[in-house]
């Protein structure tokens, strides 16, 4: 895909660009040739087609990822390519401004790597003052117009700099400050925090008591500073982000939480108690928790609120001999449980006609894709099977199981 240029966003900011924008139907790999033609002998110029082109294929990406709560947000909007693999969700973008938003109106605050701007337009909409701040210049010029677009000009002031080499940075002069440091290097995923950019821990020693700083969600809890939340989020139940808070950010003394979007809810640290649930052997019921909810650490807790046990301490699943209602759970009714053996599961899903299986693992060294294609399964059987993957102490197992639909 064509990268985004300096001339790309002047040609899109104007008002035939906007109205080109706003004339094109989402973008189809099958037609986009035609549709370029069709522009360029009704009179648009060929650079402003391609950009239009350009900005049309990433809108059309980014509904797919935001789904329909990001869709009032995308007609005001341009894009960079990083913008549309990385930029926030608007609503983890709404739920982080919120604990901004207790700073109170006309506090300031400094978005560090502010990306395409959605979270500085979320915190302008809760009436905070924005110095977004981003050391590549397209980047800093599509946020500038987002900004622009969105009416928040007299809120959000964008910059394009590199905060890292800023020679007399005066950070204690903001209310509070959020970073968001990059961690994907020529489209490779950066695992250790010290190699972001700018690196976790010089984001953590800005001179700034409220501070607010995305992390990747498999972030080591221990390199969590004491006296800092770890938040983790969940949307549609794929976990989105993880973020570090401090000062008045944090929520009160907690350590951990995990929210769960749309419908919003949450655990915390706070809702564990002092006794570890028990260990034992699958129940009538297995529940797999929410992605957030492991990424915090917060399974026991789950576990604990549903009067539930593990199978073991160090795999996030969740059993139970009664039907509960959790929306931290996604739940499963136990059918069968067995030693792992590909013949014996294979003849088993024979016998019960299924023909259709989703595998889940845990604790578990088995490839489920070469597991599928050795089940040989008769596509015409009509049952349909969760087979989950784990083990009991040492010893693989294998259980199979119906999906409970959720009983909230």
């Amino acid at each position: 895909m064509s990268a985004v240029q300096l001339a790309d966003v002047a040609l899109l900011t104007s008002a035939d660009g906007r109205r080109l924008l706003a004339e094109l139907l989402p973008y189809d790999d099958r037609t986009a040739l035609a549709t370029g033609e069709r522009l360029r002998r009704a009179g648009h110029p060929p650079a402003l087609v391609t950009a239009a082109l350009t900005q049309n294929r990433l809108r059309t990406r980014v509904a797919q990822r935001w789904g329909p709560a990001g869709a009032a947000l995308l007609p005001h909007l341009l894009l960079t390519v990083d913008g549309a693999e990385q930029a926030p969700r608007p609503t983890v973008a709404a739920l982080r401004a919120a604990r901004f938003g207790r700073l109170g109106i006309g506090s300031s605050v400094a978005d560090l790597g502010c990306g395409i701007g959605i979270d500085a337009l979320a915190l302008a909409n809760v009436g905070l003052d924005i110095a977004a701040l981003d050391r590549d210049p397209v980047t800093a010029a599509v946020a500038t117009a987002n900004v622009e677009a969105s009416g928040h000009s007299d809120r959000v002031t964008v910059t394009s700099i590199d905060v890292q080499e800023q020679r007399d940075p005066t950070w204690s002069r903001y209310d509070a400050a959020f970073a968001d440091p990059a961690r994907r290097l020529n489209g490779r995923r950066l695992t250790r925090p010290e190699s972001w950019s700018p690196p976790l821990s010089w984001v953590l020693a800005l001179p700034v008591t409220n501070l607010g700083v995305k992390v990747a969600p498999g972030l080591d809890r221990d390199l969590v500073p004491a006296g800092t939340e770890f938040s983790v989020v969940s949307d549609g139940g794929a976990v989105v982000e993880a973020a570090l808070y401090r000062g008045a950010l944090r929520d009160g003394a907690l350590s951990r939480s995990a929210t769960l979007l749309p419908a919003g809810a949450r655990i915390t640290d706070a809702d564990l108690t002092e006794a570890a649930p028990p260990i034992r052997s699958i129940g009538e019921y297995l529940h797999e928790p929410d992605g957030a909810v492991i990424r915090a650490g917060l399974v026991a807790a789950v576990a604990m609120g549903v009067d539930g046990w593990l199978l073991d301490p160090r795999i996030a699943y969740v059993s139970t001999d009664a039907e509960v209602a959790s929306p931290f759970l996604a739940s499963y009714r136990v059918l069968d449980v067995m030693p792992f053996s590909l013949k014996r599961l294979r003849g088993y899903l024979r016998i019960h006609g299924v023909g259709h299986v989703v595998i889940k693992k845990r604790g578990s060294a088995v490839d489920v894709d070469e597991l599928r294609r050795s089940l040989r399964l008769e596509r015409t059987a009509s049952e349909r099977r969760i087979i989950v993957l784990t083990r009991i102490g040492v010893d693989p197992i294998v259980a199979v199981c119906l999906a409970q639909e959720p009983a909230l």
